[in-house]
């Protein structure tokens, strides 16, 4: 069905009610509202001919508020009105108010026989009215409407054609906002279903039933754009309600959007990913770097948190937590971890600083015992008679001694063959508090304790190479971090992206 304009009246010398006037394809009538679309040129006798028969039938046999029977269908006596839909454009998807805006061409179609009229031989093929209150209309509402309104510019954009066999077109441009309920589990990797219901306010299934046109119910428009969104299809259906009141037909259209994760790639996930990153420089600076360390932790932290605090204002606060809040909390959480970490290097600088102190002077103290007790131990040996053997037990007793002293201080000592042999480091850690004993020979021995040192791996190998705690911290952050980072991004796409793909199957 094509459109047709309509004029004014200009006046005619006809009076009576809404009058008739024929079209053709070069010429259009300027007599009245009603308007006649024909294949001949018009002529006096036909207008005066259809204008008595408005007045004749129509104008004594209809009543608008008397709805009409229906025809053809048998032992059933409800009006059916086929429903169809044609969507201009979708100015917004609001997820804070969860509603959407819509504007459509909404079109209802059904059969009054009360309206019939000749065709004149298939010259006349429907007429055109612009005034809705003449004829009996559905009493179709949009059960998730929040405000609506009509385009009234540069006329009101609205029609009805009734055609010779009593069906009836209406048609009207009209404007909706619409409630949404959205599910943000999976924001903003989610897909959204939007509806659309139409439902009869006051008559009940018994008198009025709406169904789809069976052909293309919905129309989209070919440029259909948005910007955050992408209408990925539509599905109608029938959702007829029961109250205490009786049951009414309704209708439903299921509009599937799907939201595009561009925007929110650029916007919210790399931002995040590039904060932690940063934070992650504190481990490469220098322990004692205590304010470079501080500034970079506390900036990255306070510009996290008001980048979460940005995405949560332009989302509603609902009782769940979503896709985006898992990803804001664990990279806020790495970034105080960040802060955290050069707190307990601090610490251990500190500890490692207070421990080499007591640690020297337990080897000062060491040394003094070691000493005295070597000099007691060397007034006690037995003397002989001859300077010779004196003399040589005097050359072996500086010996041992310089051996002791070179044993205590680089912790190596000399065995028979005046070979230096390292002992390991549990031996150190116990040195004997008496010199090398001297049989009757007089020659010093050495009393060796040969013990086996504990297994070490090669993780504690590598740490042994950095002398402090507080080093040996920072690297294994260097490690760990970005390690614990990259893992929980594997577990965090892909938990997500499968669930969003077994939702929408």
């Amino acid at each position: 069905m094509t459109g047709h304009k309509s004029t004014q009246d200009d006046g005619s010398d006809d009076v009576g009610p809404p009058q008739l006037s024929w079209l053709t394809s070069s010429h259009y009538g300027h007599h009245g509202r009603w308007m006649v679309p024909t294949t001949e040129a018009p002529q006096g006798p036909h207008r005066r001919e259809r204008r008595c028969y408005w007045t004749r039938y129509w104008g004594t046999h209809h009543d608008r508020k008397i709805r009409p029977s229906s025809i053809g269908v048998k032992d059933e006596d409800f009006t059916t009105v086929q429903i169809n839909i044609m969507i201009r454009s979708i100015n917004k998807i609001d997820d804070y108010h969860m509603e959407y805006s819509v504007q459509m061409t909404f079109r209802e179609q059904w059969n009054d026989d009360r309206l019939n009229y000749s065709s004149e031989g298939g010259r006349i093929k429907y007429l055109t009215l612009t005034e809705t209150d003449k004829i009996w209309m559905p009493d179709l509402f949009f059960k998730n409407e929040k405000t609506g309104h009509f385009h009234d510019i540069i006329l009101p954009n609205t029609y009805i054609r009734i055609y010779p066999n009593g069906d009836v077109l209406y048609s009207i441009r009209i404007s909706l906002t619409l409630s949404c309920p959205m599910d943000l589990k999976l924001y903003p990797l989610d897909t959204q279903v939007c509806e659309l219901l139409m439902a009869s306010y006051g008559w009940t299934t018994e008198d009025l039933v709406f169904l789809w046109e069976k052909e293309e119910p919905i129309q989209v428009t070919k440029n259909l754009h948005l910007p955050r969104f992408t209408l990925e299809h539509f599905v109608t259906e029938y959702c007829n309600s029961k109250t205490n009141t009786g049951e009414y037909s309704c209708l439903k259209v299921n509009l599937i959007f799907k939201r595009e994760f561009s925007y929110y790639l650029i916007q919210y996930y790399i931002p995040c990913c590039m904060l932690v990153i940063v934070s992650w420089v504190s481990f490469w600076l220098d322990q004692y770097a205590v304010p470079a360390r501080v500034a970079l932790g506390v900036t990255t932290l306070l510009t996290m948190s008001t980048q979460n605090a940005g995405i949560n204002q332009s989302l509603p606060p609902v009782s769940y937590t979503k896709a985006i809040d898992v990803w804001t909390g664990v990279c806020l959480t790495f970034v105080f971890g960040a802060l955290l970490e050069f707190a307990l290097v601090n610490y251990a600088s500190r500890s490692d600083i207070q421990r080499e102190k007591v640690k020297k002077q337990h080897q000062r103290r060491w040394d003094m015992e070691n000493q005295a007790a070597f000099e007691a131990a060397t007034s006690m040996l037995p003397s002989t008679s001859d300077h010779e053997p004196h003399h040589e037990s005097s050359h072996h007793s500086h010996d041992s001694h310089n051996h002791r002293f070179e044993y205590h201080h680089n912790h190596y000592a000399a065995d028979n063959d005046n070979h230096m042999v390292e002992y390991p480091s549990m031996v150190r850690d116990r040195r004997p508090l008496v010199p090398p004993f001297r049989d009757g020979s007089g020659v010093n021995h050495l009393c060796e304790v040969h013990l086996q040192g504990p297994h070490t791996n090669c993780c504690r190998s590598w740490l042994s190479k950095f002398p402090t705690r507080s080093k040996r911290i920072d690297v294994v952050a260097r490690i760990t971090f970005p390690l614990v980072f990259a893992l929980f991004n594997v577990a965090y796409w892909s938990a997500y992206l499968i669930r969003e793909e077994a939702k929408q199957l």
